[in-house]
């Protein structure tokens, strides 16, 4: 017998093999949730294309228009209300700050806070009639700010500080909020970042190898954790009515401790220069 799910989820930035494709999947296994899966292009979901209580919407979190519309799709078919909104769409940027491209650096912050922004604001009528639950986010970077990462780091702070706001002004309204620190999962933002190139002045070009290794993750891998597991312990989170901050991804729960050490002991290996 197949049951109509009563509870709803949308979450942002569902491209195949990113946390939020994982994520709509285990929403989905769940069986008594909707998924509404977005990204920019529907192509780029076609995994989950066909799949019961999967609904795929194209969302361009930078782009009002396309999320009011979204919004309206979510409300037509639920009857106007979403238990559960994950802000997770986002893009990386490794790049010295001497080096940054400023456009590339507010595209950055355009998806990476300001999309969480507009999201947000357009669906939290709908997260308020469902007393549900909105999940943003962020990432333990925000605690390090390593070198080449400031940027990432920075919008994922900006996204942090608007979450943790937003959970207390939302909460006498019935609704939770939880700040996501993503640690270590293995996905495939790497393959997005634009193509490295620093400049013939540039004050790094010592170590531009390692700038290199740390665009395409290969710096990183030990430190990365199976996106289903990253996947699986978030939804169990939200479902038990999490709030506040919670920590998923390998690391992530060694973030606070990494936080007391010297810190040129935890940038030496991507800023000293050779001799």
């Amino acid at each position: 017998m197949v049951t109509t799910p009563t509870k709803s989820a949308l979450i942002t930035g569902c491209s195949e093999g990113g946390i939020g494709h994982h994520l709509a999947l285990e929403f989905q296994r769940r069986g008594n949730i909707h998924v509404f899966a977005t990204a920019r292009s529907l192509a780029k979901m076609e995994p989950l294309a066909g799949l019961p209580n999967v609904t795929l919407l194209a969302l361009d979190v930078t782009s009002q228009a396309s999320i009011d519309t979204a919004a309206a799709a979510v409300a037509a078919h639920t009857g106007g209300t979403l238990d559960y909104l994950v802000n997770n769409a986002g893009l990386q940027y490794v790049m010295p700050v001497l080096d940054l491209d400023n456009a590339l650096a507010r595209r950055l912050f355009d998806v990476n806070f300001w999309g969480v922004f507009s999201v947000t604001r357009a669906l939290a009528p709908l997260v308020i009639a469902a007393k549900g639950t909105i999940a943003n986010l962020s990432s333990i970077g925000t605690l390090l700010s390593l070198p080449y990462l400031v940027t990432y780091a920075s919008s994922k702070a900006a996204a942090e500080a608007f979450s943790e706001g937003l959970r207390r002004e939302l909460a006498p309204l019935g609704v939770k909020v939880a700040t996501v620190m993503v640690g270590g999962v293995k996905t495939n933002i790497h393959s997005s970042h634009p193509a490295l190139s620093l400049p013939e002045d540039s004050f790094y070009r010592p170590v531009a190898n390692r700038i290199a290794d740390r665009a395409a993750g290969r710096d990183a891998e030990q430190y990365l954790g199976p996106p289903e597991d990253f996947a699986r312990g978030l939804v169990d989170d939200l479902l038990r009515g999490a709030s506040g901050k919670v920590y998923h991804g390998k690391m992530a729960s060694m973030a606070g401790i990494a936080r007391l050490l010297p810190s040129w002991l935890l940038v030496s290996r991507w800023i000293r220069f050779p001799v």
